[in-house]
């Protein structure tokens, strides 16, 4: 990921304990350049597929009071997904996470991607990233954060990341940020607790340490970052086999799932769609009818295959793997409904919207099922027919920019260019850029002094909302300029 260096930061004052309220600016400073980088993804399957496990360990942090109603309240806590096929997740200030999709290629099943959430949630429970920060307090503000964006850039490049590191402070800010090993201890023992309570198997903690230390015994060649912002010990580990000893739970490994599988493949190959990544891809696949491959991998390697000759624009071949995986896969319903999900982008990248459109139900209420309906009925002239339930979506979902920049196109579409415009501000709002979001709005002032909003009441209060809005963030807006 690349950073600006010198990103600017919010004053966090001379005090020793940093707010709750000023961790959360902070943090969304950082984050505003993380939606700015192309490397931020933001795909429907594997975002629900987070949140899945996401907010289950949530609850169990909530339940066992690790969670407080404060910071609850006045944190994000959003998951970012960052195409990359390294291996790493973060935490951030204010209740950002991230996590790279190689993260998600690499783990064997979902308990074991739930360990690695549940360590950087207690992270941020604990103010882990508060109490470091506290440690750095009498550098200036904008060094702080350009030293974390310069860590975060290390993941994927350590000269990139060096280089964001500002006043050649490279070495000594990646060991100012790294947690300490008492931090570190503490993310373990209470991720475990609320892994456990989530209803996750915490024997997923001992896989993943077994990954990160077979990684670290082969030298890490910069391909598991999580282990340098993470550092590993055996002592670390060695607690995690006692609590299994002690709890008597299982240490038999949990099988591979078709739909972890499947998923598993998406992320490797959103995370690396090179054209030599996706003709393996493809031979991996063709050879996968000689090999005494379980079901479960099987359905990942046709996914993969599926996936990737519609990258390379082979729509007879794409279709040919999938008229193999559905058959596999048509007694696990939510395996089978990835590959109908799939047939639809294969459909859709092929130009063939009709065909997506049968397959799709328009009134399914999830997101992936949403969204890809609302494309293909863009793409057949049709937009306007999903603005109904794309705002029923918003209303329950208002911090979701993709809902809203998909809105925008249906609004436009079913002849109601103002509230389009608005829909296209308040995406840029949800990502923080303020500045996008007040031109925006401003041009919807112009839309209706110019008369082209049209009369009446609803012209009218939705001309109030737009004035109210533009209001608040133009507020925002001065807040965010004087904290630079």
């Amino acid at each position: 990921m690349m950073f600006p260096a010198q990103a600017q930061l919010p004053t966090l004052g001379d005090s020793s304990d940093m707010t709750v309220s000023a961790e959360r600016r902070l943090g969304d400073q950082i984050v505003r350049q993380i939606y700015r980088d192309p490397d931020y993804i933001d795909d429907p399957l594997l975002s629900e597929y987070i949140q899945q496990i996401w907010q289950p360990l949530m609850a169990a942090s909530r339940a066992r009071g690790e969670l407080t109603p404060e910071i609850e309240e006045r944190f994000a806590w959003e998951v970012m997904l960052i195409r990359d096929r390294t291996v790493n997740a973060f935490a951030l200030p204010g209740g950002y996470l991230g996590v790279h999709l190689g993260l998600i290629g690499v783990v064997a099943n979902r308990d074991e991607l739930a360990s690695v959430l549940a360590h950087e949630l207690s992270h941020v429970t604990q103010r882990h990233i508060a109490r470091m920060l506290t440690q750095q307090g009498k550098q200036t503000p904008w060094l702080i954060g350009a030293m974390i964006l310069g860590v975060l850039a290390a993941g994927k490049n350590a000269d990139v990341g060096n280089a964001a590191i500002v006043g050649g402070q490279a070495l000594a800010a990646q060991s100012q940020l790294n947690f300490s090993r008492d931090m570190e201890r503490e993310a373990d023992r209470i991720g475990y607790g609320v892994m456990g309570q989530a209803g996750f198997q915490t024997f997923g903690f001992v896989t993943m340490f077994e990954k990160l230390q077979q990684a670290s015994r082969l030298n890490d060649n910069g391909s598991f970052p999580y282990l340098r912002s993470h550092p590993l010990t055996s002592e670390r580990i060695a607690d995690m086999q006692l609590r299994q000893q002690l709890e008597s739970r299982t240490t038999l490994a949990q099988p591979l799932l078709m739909e972890h599988a499947m998923l598993s493949a998406r992320a490797r190959i959103l995370a690396n769609p090179s054209v030599d990544v996706l003709r393996a891809a493809i031979t991996q696949a063709q050879n996968a009818g000689s090999s005494p491959l379980n079901t479960a991998r099987q359905s990942g390697d046709l996914y993969a295959a599926v996936l990737a000759s519609t990258r390379l624009r082979e729509f007879d071949r794409a279709r040919e793997f999938a008229g193999r995986l559905v058959p596999l896969v048509a007694a696990d319903a939510r395996a089978a409904r990835l590959a109908r999900l799939l047939e639809v982008e294969v459909d859709l990248a092929a130009g063939e919207t009709q065909r997506a459109i049968a397959r799709l139900d328009a009134s399914a209420a999830d997101r992936p099922e949403l969204f890809l309906a609302a494309q293909a009925y863009a793409r057949a002239g049709r937009a306007g027919e999903m603005s109904s339930s794309l705002q029923t979506w918003i209303a329950a979902h208002p911090r979701d920019a993709t809902a809203w920049q998909l809105s925008a196109v249906a609004l436009n579409g079913s002849g109601q260019p103002l509230r389009a415009i608005r829909a296209e501000a308040e995406a840029q709002y949800v990502r923080l850029d303020y500045a996008a979001a007040v031109d925006r709005f401003k041009a919807a002032q112009d839309m209706i002094r110019r008369g082209e909003a049209g009369r009446g009441p609803e012209a009218y209060i939705d001309a109030s909302i737009i004035d109210t809005r533009l209001r608040e963030v133009e507020s925002l807006l001065r807040e965010q300029r004087l904290e630079r």
